[in-house]
């Protein structure tokens, strides 16, 4: 849902801002189409296309929308829509001179009475809310904030998750749960990316309405840190042809065999190992979902979870290890520490040796899973 706030009585000026490019998009759309007299006709709604690369266009654009808003309308009313504007930027053309001078005019324009049946709308995806414009547009508009999820945060697979699902549910779609977790990675939270496979999904699908995870890993494209996280589940599932596969497909994309050893390979085992000891310590079962991992970590006293590995903001890196949990019982401990030392081994072989990188890697994944 949006954050919304809510304008003074006698306000005639609207915002949809945010960093989620689709929802602003969608939502600016649906605003204007409300917004504009039903009886004006073209008269009714103007237009100013704020997509611009140069201060000297911005400045322009901003001109045009208050010569807009100081024209009267023909017929009664109309609204005037700053569209996609990309100079509010904490970035070199929103810092410009032309651009701050410019934007003071608007601020003054918009502080006068904009006559009966007359309103402006202003949509833009990226917004320095610290800049004097905003704080000011702020004080007198009903804006909409739409912002992305930002997948460097803690916990933004469950919010990304919800957001799948809420998606996924206006098309009849259900995810199996596993299908639904590699979707969600796969996206990463981009609302835009999220409509755009849920499409594919749909069409691919018909009248079949249930998604597995096969058809995930058909349809929707692998990224790079998708292929990353794919080979660790393989690993965690001791899909041993799979694994392979990833492997090799990795270095033909360029990636350094030390990179997915560090990234990928290390981390997976890692998280094997601490999910298994805390499974075994604490008499937990192997979780359905992620989400319940995480619920019992939280549960746990403070001094049990103080050697997990943290996120940037200090949480603890929840997900990977709840779906380690969910893979840790077809592990041997023993294994798993013959694992890392082999990961010792082929870091040493990989920095030191001019053996074949795609061996090396391979040896690790056989003596894990073979």
């Amino acid at each position: 849902m949006p954050k919304t706030k809510t304008r003074i009585p006698t306000a005639k000026i609207y915002g949809v801002v945010g960093s989620d490019e689709a929802e602003v998009k969608r939502a600016g759309a649906a605003l204007a189409e409300k917004l504009k007299p039903a009886d004006a006709g073209d008269f009714g709604l103007e237009i100013i296309d704020g997509h611009v690369d140069l201060a000297d266009q911005a400045a322009a654009k901003i001109r045009s929308a208050i010569e807009a808003l100081q024209t009267m309308p023909f017929f009664g009313g109309k609204l005037v829509w700053l569209k996609n504007a990309t100079f509010l930027a904490d970035n070199v053309l929103g810092r410009s001179a032309a651009v701050q001078e410019a934007l003071e005019g608007l601020t003054d324009a918009l502080a006068q009475d904009l006559g009966d049946g007359v309103a402006f709308l202003l949509t833009a995806v990226e917004v320095d809310k610290r800049r004097s414009f905003y704080k000011a547009f702020a004080k007198n508009a009903e804006i909409q904030i739409f912002d992305g999820i930002d997948s460097t945060r803690s916990g933004w697979e469950e919010e990304a998750t919800e957001l799948v699902q809420k998606h996924a549910r206006k098309k009849g779609l259900q995810f199996d749960d596993e299908a639904l977790v590699l979707f969600v990675l796969l996206t990463g939270g981009d609302t835009r990316q999220i409509e755009n496979e849920l499409e594919k999904l749909d069409i691919f699908l018909g009248k079949k309405r249930s998604v597995t995870v096969e058809e995930v890993r058909d349809l929707v494209p692998l990224s790079r840190s998708g292929v990353i996280f794919e080979l660790g589940n393989a690993l965690a599932e001791r899909d041993l042809q799979r694994a392979l596969q990833l492997v090799r497909r990795l270095l033909d994309q360029g990636e350094k065999a030390i990179g997915i050893l560090y990234a990928s390979v290390l981390p997976t085992i890692r998280n094997l190992l601490l999910a298994g000891d805390l499974m075994s310590r604490y008499r937990m079962h192997p979780p359905h979902v992620p989400f319940q991992f995480i619920s019992a970590l939280n549960r746990l006293p403070a001094e049990a979870v103080a050697h997990l590995p943290r996120k940037k903001d200090g949480a603890i890196s929840g997900y990977a290890l709840g779906i380690a949990a969910q893979h840790a019982h077809q592990f041997d401990r023993n294994r798993l520490l013959e694992g890392m030392d082999a990961c010792l081994d082929a870091n040493v072989r990989l920095v030191s040796s001019q053996l074949d990188h795609e061996l090396v890697l391979t040896e690790i994944v056989i003596k894990l899973i073979g």
